[in-house]
């Protein structure tokens, strides 16, 4: 439940600092099986609390009866909480093997379990541990150097070591099989042992601090603010509902009501537009007459133009890609992503076959492929990244972006399947801890929101709110340099898997 609560919406970032120690606690006694069911039990609870929201997508533009919808959801669920079953199965060796002192090394084990949830059949990493930081700057400034998997490394970390302060001295057994030693009487002696049983939260409050100190200073140098050339974007948040989204009868004013808010955001002297994702009711490439209105705007006013739409790439076998176009302001074509990360149950389905139950939510979901490039798209002499929809909570993705030279990272979106719930909410979070990585502004627009732009800090400098029209314009910069983790990546999540594997095969030692 720490976990859950741990995430907006509504939730907050201070619980993910003991949300992992009641488990960890929990651990010191029973069987490897019993470990397994605990943390499969804590996972359930988790995801639970945090992608509810999917069965509400699954029902209304899914077309699958509450109860099978309800199934489908909880499969994926019960997949997900695998993960911190493992970690459970883990810690619990460890501890068995070691002692417990081998609860300081459990938050590089549960770095280890999100680094393959983040990889493993395409990958989920939604609502990382380290995304419940987000909007707690001084600690998120840690992600600049290791990533979102350092910042849950951290926050796993005072989790682990209250766990280790609480179970005291092992040569005291309790019931539980750590021990959880009665406080020290008032003498010298005692006091110093209990001073020295505490030395592992101290040591990671301590840790904090300084993190947080040095964040802190980190964002009042605002070094990267000054750097760079200053661009003015502009995003159209047109708030189409999704009933209406691919209404022939509405695709007319839906076009009509972008290219007057693109006009508006022009006005106030944007300088690059972008609209969202699959925000055009038709193709963008086949339908030249629509396209067309597009182009002559761009020329017009000699703006850049981004703009989300499917794409039909008509070989044999046809494909289709969810993609982002950009428009030069002479009008001509710069360039075109395909979306490389697509979403589970929303543009493909995974194991068909297996969930026949599901048939409607087959015939529903669009089978859409993937794409194979990083493509970065030139705007004004610089270089921009388009990240579609929930490929921004892929840090490795956006990372590779930053590397093949994008100075500012888009992203586009549609959340409108998400309805009133936490998810439009984790999703912008998550978004904002990529701008912190990569030392780039993040700018997003969103068809029902959250539009918005991100400093390279995290700080949120404009934002819209959700299921209403928007018209956002603020300042970013095109931005060269790059991070500690940009030029060295997830090292410390490959590092814990190391430690991890080095820790279990240390354990089937006779010695160890």
């Amino acid at each position: 439940m720490l976990l859950a609560l741990s995430f907006p919406r509504f939730g907050h970032p201070a619980f993910s600092w003991i949300a992992l120690t009641p488990l960890l606690l929990a651990l010191g006694r029973g069987s490897p099986g019993r470990a397994f069911a605990l943390g499969l039990t804590t996972g359930v609870v988790y995801f639970t609390g945090t992608l509810y929201w999917i069965t509400r997508v699954m029902v209304v533009y899914g077309g699958l009866q509450t109860w099978v919808a309800v199934l489908v959801n909880g499969l994926l669920i019960a997949y997900l909480a695998l993960f911190p079953a493992l970690f459970a199965l883990v810690v619990r060796r460890t501890t068995a093997t070691f002692g417990p002192r081998a609860l300081l090394a459990s938050p590089l084990v549960w770095v280890a379990t999100e680094l393959g949830r983040t990889h493993l059949f395409s990958g989920f990493p939604w609502v990382l541990l380290g995304y419940s930081q987000a909007g707690v700057l001084p600690v998120a400034q840690l992600a600049s150097l290791f990533g979102v998997y350092g910042v849950s490394a951290l926050v796993a970390g005072v989790s682990a070591c209250l766990a280790a302060v609480v179970v005291g001295d092992p040569a005291q057994r309790g019931p539980s099989g750590y021990a959880f030693s009665p406080a020290p009487p008032k003498s010298g002696g005692h006091l110093w042992a209990f001073s020295a049983r505490c030395a592992p939260l101290l040591v990671a409050v301590g840790l904090v601090a300084v993190v947080a100190g040095w964040g802190t200073r980190r964002i009042g140098n605002g070094e990267l603010t000054r750097a760079g050339a200053r661009v003015r974007i502009g995003l159209v948040q047109g708030n189409v509902d999704q009933a209406e989204k691919w209404n022939p009868a509405r695709a007319a004013a839906i076009f009509q009501n972008y290219l007057g808010m693109t006009r508006q955001a022009i006005a106030q002297g944007a300088e690059f537009v972008l609209w969202p994702e699959s925000s055009i009711p038709f193709h963008f490439e086949e339908d030249r007459v629509q396209a067309e209105q597009v182009r002559a705007l761009a020329r017009e006013a000699r703006v850049p133009i981004l703009v989300g739409s499917d794409e039909i790439d008509r070989g044999v076998p046809a494909r289709y890609y969810n993609s982002a176009f950009l428009v030069r302001p002479d009008g001509t074509d710069a360039g075109v992503y395909r979306k490389m990360h697509l979403v589970p149950f929303g543009e493909y389905v995974p194991l068909k076959r297996v969930l026949f139950f599901a048939a409607p939510l087959v015939e529903a979901v669009s089978d859409f492929s993937a794409g194979d490039s990083a493509v970065v798209l030139p705007v004004d002499g610089h270089l921009v990244s388009t990240a579609i929809c929930y490929e921004i909570v892929y840090p490795e993705l956006v990372r590779r972006f930053v590397v093949a030279g994008s100075e500012l990272l888009t992203t586009i979106t549609n959340d409108a399947w998400f309805g009133s719930t936490s998810a439009p909410y984790q999703h912008f979070a998550q978004a904002s801890m990529r701008a912190v990585e990569n030392g780039r502004y993040l700018v997003r627009a969103a068809n029902t929101g959250i539009s918005g732009v991100v400093d390279p800090y995290g700080r949120i400098l404009a934002e819209s709110g959700i299921f209403e029209p928007a018209v956002l314009v603020s300042d970013a910069r095109f931005l060269q340099g790059s991070t500690f983790y940009t030029r060295t990546g997830d090292a410390i999540a490959y590092m814990s898997v190391v430690a991890t594997l080095a820790m279990l095969i240390a354990g089937r030692r006779p010695d160890a």
